[in-house]
């Protein structure tokens, strides 16, 4: 009786996704057609079926190496290619894909990274692939329209103080410990990088026109943002703004605080 297909698809991707390769993974398979790998992938006098397997396995891994090379390009520089690549072997074997799109294999290398041996020397390699994979996912996040200058000019003024601005959908805001964001912006633009010194800070990452955008947030907006996301009207965020930023005219003070919302595409009514 023919081996069903689901089945042939998940003894395959065991091969392919074997750690040490399709020699090992054939090995410890107990699923295998009585004939033997060659029942499924066809050998000739060139290559038998293990060796044709092993290309796609080698196939799957440098796709997903090129993939994470791609999204996480200061942690390459940081590391170095050959680091680099050992690297996303050790992750791939702890976190296997397990979503379609390889746009998900990335998902959990900061996490990976927080207790990682390559993180001794240089301890912020976390956050800069927290900021790198926050900069995909706001690429690809959700569509709204973002509250622009001219929409807010066309609110009536007497119904700003009871305006509730929201987040955009796509908007993330990263707590780190390091100040990652300007060594992630001299590789993106081709500069000489520094190792990024340690500072807490938090980084809104956002999108506007296609184009991701982070910057590390101060103090007074970053109370106003927060507050933004558990409901605060356009009225306390005001007020908060006045208690913390300590500046001598708050009103210019929010006025250049809402002018770089508007313009960072933060927000949305």
């Amino acid at each position: 009786m023919p081996t069903p297909l689901k089945e042939l698809e998940s003894l395959l991707y065991r091969l392919i996704t074997a750690p040490s390769g399709v020699g090992e993974g054939l090995a410890s398979e107990r699923n295998l057609p009585r004939t033997g790998l060659g029942a499924i992938v066809l050998g000739d006098e060139r290559l038998s079926a293990e060796e044709r397997a092993d290309i796609y396995a080698n196939m799957y891994f440098y796709r997903l190496l090129d993939a994470l090379k791609e999204d996480f390009p200061a942690t390459r520089k940081v590391l170095g290619d050959d680091a680099f690549h050992n690297l996303v072997t050790g992750y791939l074997i702890e976190y296997p894909p397990t979503q379609p799109s390889v746009a998900e294999c990335g998902r959990f290398l900061s996490r990976y990274l927080r207790d990682h041996p390559q993180s001794v020397d240089a301890p912020y390699l976390a956050d800069i692939a927290a900021l790198e994979r926050a900069t995909v996912e706001v690429f690809q996040g959700p569509d709204a329209d973002a509250l622009s200058a001219e929409a807010m000019r066309a609110i009536p003024a007497d119904q700003w103080p009871a305006l509730k601005l929201r987040l955009h959908p796509c908007v993330q805001v990263l707590d780190v410990e390091w100040r990652v964001a300007d060594l992630l912006r001299a590789v993106e633009e081709g500069r000489d990088w520094q190792p990024a010194a340690r500072g807490a800070a938090k980084i809104v990452v956002s999108r506007r026109s296609g184009r991701v955008r982070y910057r590390e947030l101060e103090q007074s907006e970053y109370r106003a943002i927060d507050a933004a996301r558990t409901g605060a009207t356009f009225a306390n965020i005001c007020d908060l703004v006045a208690e913390h930023s300590g500046a001598l005219d708050p009103v210019a003070e929010l006025n250049r605080l809402l002018a770089r919302w508007l313009s960072d595409a933060i927000f949305i009514v």
